[in-house]
């Protein structure tokens, strides 16, 4: 027999707890200056007790082809990739509140 959810008590197969908690965030991705005039995008919202972040910086690194890290449940991607990182989160299922 499958694996069953804590959350809802379906196979693992058939639950659908991550897309509901996908869809249940608020992201906000913003641009800041940092030193020597770099641009870096942080992308905010984001529960690390439901989503696993290093995962998902590592799918946004590799889609933006930047560089990049997780500090204090903050996404931080080298440059400025407001407009494709939200793209990239909704077709994941994120709900992406507003770009800054």
């Amino acid at each position: 027999m499958s694996d069953i959810c804590e959350v809802c008590g379906l196979p693992k197969e058939l639950c659908v707890c991550e897309e509901l908690v996908r869809e249940q965030q608020k992201i906000t991705i913003k641009l800041d200056r940092r030193r020597y005039g770099k641009m870096m995008t942080l992308i905010e919202g984001l529960n690390p007790n439901e989503v696993d972040l290093h995962s998902l910086v590592s799918k946004l690194k590799s889609a933006c082809a930047c560089g990049g890290t997780v500090k204090d449940g903050i996404i931080e991607l080298q440059g400025d990739h407001r407009v494709k990182a939200k793209e990239i989160l909704e077709k994941m299922g994120f709900r992406v509140e507003s770009l800054e």
